[in-house]
């Protein structure tokens, strides 16, 4: 079993690596083949959480990880040096954030090579700091994205801090939507200290991917294959893009590994807290709490007090006017006109056919793979490195039809699936059962007292 589940983590980062090489090179870029190969990596990660088991079975105990983690590292450092990413710095600053990501990619997959157990620290601090560092020039180098998230955000966290309801501003000098805060409250409350504390939003967005970072590495309980994990996600190509135009995945990455690691520290109850955090920063989490639910590990009466507490933290923004929380978060999602440079099943029909995929249709495949997830958690135990593959492939399915699916929305399916490797990595076997070794060294001919059964970790 460990390396049949060796195997599964190589596939999952080879998976991540294409996932993020073709929304890198997607921005703002529509094209047929694009679409056709997230459709591959959706197939892959499908097989992968349909065939998940249990990661505290006999020989799911931690596994160095090989080669893998750092060829993986390698890979992604050569993409980040050969594909560019869509960004509004000069020349000399896209290519100085390219080196940057690429030198940082290659010294930790250096530093994380079988053998070098002393490095794994020095490995995790490289990243942080090359991520750090792209953050520092992307940030300084564009100091005005023009793009309606960053003009929001930025206006938000003035809104909030003069007393006045996010859901009932205009935003003056948008380039995109100006009359509506599209997200859940939350997203503003995490990105607005960046804003309140060194004059802009993109701080905290970086500082929310630096922390899921480390809580990626923790819920792996820092051994290789997690530091790679985060190493990867710091270093993902396109990064610098992402924190640049202040896309806000980061205040739903951060909630989902801190539920994570509090789940696999055996406090699920605790991990209530950030997983309510998460729903309360955008609409799309709900789609995850069917498979929570019925998840045993944490479980339909957990999930409805998470759900229960994003609605405490939602309730004065809705209090404050229902119609324009409404209008903002509901209604202008649902008459947003489809993104004809995304890369999604919808665009490339619209854009090769000039036809609308139904909303009906939407939901069927949508809902498809939801009750596939669901029906497979029910089925068969599951751990938490697959109900992370799951989660990650709903979100994947959701946006391959989605009308306006860009590169935030799969750089967070990624980083699910980055979690998920770090959780396999941190798998715990049960300890063997008393007389289990003894039995095993006697000579043949002995007899031995039958073992007791082990007893269940409370992962």
């Amino acid at each position: 079993m460990t390396d049949r589940m060796g195997r599964r983590d190589a596939c999952a980062l080879a998976a991540w690596c294409a996932l993020m090489a073709l929304a890198t090179h997607s921005v703002v870029r529509y094209r047929w083949w694009i679409v056709v190969g997230y459709v591959a990596v959706a197939v892959v990660v499908v097989g992968l959480a349909w065939t998940a088991r249990d990661d505290r079975g006999p020989g799911s105990g931690p596994r160095a990880g090989g080669w893998v983690p750092s060829a993986a590292l390698a890979l992604v450092g050569l993409v980040n040096l050969a594909v560019p990413a869509f960004s509004y710095l000069d020349e000399s600053g896209q290519l100085l954030v390219r080196i940057v990501l690429g030198v940082s990619c290659l010294v930790v997959a250096g530093l994380l090579l079988p053998g070098r157990g002393a490095s794994r620290a020095l490995a995790l601090a490289a990243a942080l700091a090359g991520a750090a560092a792209t953050a520092v020039l992307v940030v300084l180098g564009d100091p005005a994205p023009r793009i309606d998230v960053w003009v929001i955000l930025q206006q938000s966290a003035d809104a909030m801090a003069e007393g006045e309801s996010i859901y009932a501003r205009t935003w003056v000098g948008s380039p995109g939507i100006a009359d509506a805060f599209a997200y859940l409250p939350w997203t503003a409350v995490l990105s607005a200290p960046g804003r309140w504390l060194a004059g802009d939003v993109r701080w905290a967005l970086a500082v929310l991917v630096l922390l899921s970072a480390v809580l990626v590495a923790a819920v792996g309980r820092w051994r290789r294959p997690a530091l790679a994990a985060a190493a990867l996600l710091l270093l993902a190509p396109g990064s610098g893009t992402l924190v640049e135009q202040a896309w806000t995945e980061p205040t739903v990455l951060v909630g989902l590994a801190g539920w994570a690691l509090l789940v696999r520290g055996g406090r699920a109850w605790w991990a209530v807290v950030p997983l309510a955090v998460a729903l309360a920063s955008k609409q799309h989490v709900v789609a995850l709490l069917p498979l929570l639910a019925v998840w045993p590990r944490f479980g339909w009466r957990r999930t409805v007090v998470a759900a229960g507490g994003a609605g405490l933290l939602v309730a004065p923004w809705v209090l404050a006017g229902v119609g324009d929380f409404w209008h903002d978060t509901v209604t202008t999602m649902l008459d947003l006109p489809p993104l004809v440079f995304a890369d999604t099943l919808y665009t490339l029909v619209l854009n090769e056919t000039g036809v609308r995929l139904p909303v009906l249709v939407v939901g069927v495949v949508v809902l498809g793979v939801l009750g596939a997830a669901v029906v497979a958690l029910r089925r068969r135990p599951v751990g938490l490195a697959g109900l992370l593959t799951w989660c990650a492939a709903v979100l994947l399915v959701a946006n391959l039809v989605n009308k306006q699916a860009f590169y935030n929305q799969f750089w967070l399916v990624g980083a699910l699936l980055l979690l998920a490797v770090a959780a396999s990595s941190g798998a715990v076997s049960p300890a063997p059962a008393p007389g289990q070794r003894e039995r095993r060294s006697r000579p043949a001919g002995r007899s031995a007292v039958a073992p007791a059964p082990p007893t269940p970790s409370a992962d």
